[in-house]
């Protein structure tokens, strides 16, 4: 299995994400992007990270503490424009918050005015599109891929945001440097923690309207995944990562 931080490390380092420099991380959470960057920069740079809830950012300089972590603050401040006065930065990191923005393109030009001539701004979203790819057919795989997915599209986010990364990037006067995907493979040994991430979507599921409780039996999910890939012997594309670093202009 993939793990999420190993290919967020690798993007930032790929997008150039170095020592001394002055990062910007959006819609930080707890912050593992953020110590992921902080790793990279080391003591001679900086990271800030920004989220709009204050629990997150709490549990974030807790966990810097324990870590040791000097060279990373949390700021409360909204996700789509930031204060002015908390740059300028060399590069700026985004996973998983664009495709909740309702102008993505708007958001990625108030982003740049936060960015040195030049500077890096890297992203890293899912994507839904044609997801999931499963051979041979696996109908508890689509059924649940589908619960999480037209979930978070009737929260209003952009479910396509992955393809959607470059387009953005470009009107928002970015000159874009490189886009990939990656996706995550399932095979009758290999497996995804899908089962904790429907129990921490499960509230937000059934408030959606679009299973019950009952329907996702949320404890048992991964057992049932993991027998129907067996059952099969089957393999599964089950979710699609794209990652995007460009450059403002200078």
């Amino acid at each position: 299995m993939n793990h999420p931080e190993e290919w967020t490390r690798r993007l930032l380092t790929d997008a150039g994400v170095r020592e001394g420099m002055r990062v910007l991380d959006i819609g930080c959470g707890r912050g593992d992007v953020a110590f992921l960057a902080a790793q990279l920069v080391g003591t001679q740079g900086h990271v800030t990270g920004v989220d709009r809830e204050e629990a997150p950012l709490q549990a974030g300089r807790e966990r810097a503490r324990e870590l040791g972590l000097a060279n990373v603050r949390f700021v409360q401040a909204d996700l789509a424009s930031p204060p002015a006065e908390l740059g300028p930065f060399d590069a700026i990191t985004c996973r998983r918050v664009l495709m909740y923005q309702p102008d993505a393109v708007a958001c990625l030009r108030r982003l740049a005015s936060l960015l040195v001539p030049g500077g890096l701004i890297v992203l890293q979203e899912h994507d839904s599109t044609a997801m999931p790819i499963c051979q041979p057919a696996m109908p508890l795989h689509e059924q649940v891929s589908g619960w999480m997915w037209k979930t978070v599209a009737r929260e209003g986010a952009d479910i396509h945001m992955g393809l959607h990364l470059a387009p953005a990037l470009v009107q928002a006067g970015f000159t874009v440097e490189r886009v990939r995907a990656e996706a995550t493979v399932l095979t009758p040994d290999q497996t995804h923690h899908i089962g904790m991430i429907v129990r921490a979507m499960q509230g937000r599921i059934v408030e959606k309207g679009v299973a019950t409780v009952e329907e996702l039996a949320a404890g048992t999910l991964d057992e049932r995944l993991t027998t129907e890939r067996r059952e099969t012997n089957g393999t599964c594309l089950w979710e699609m990562v794209f990652g995007a670093w460009a450059r403002k202009a200078v």
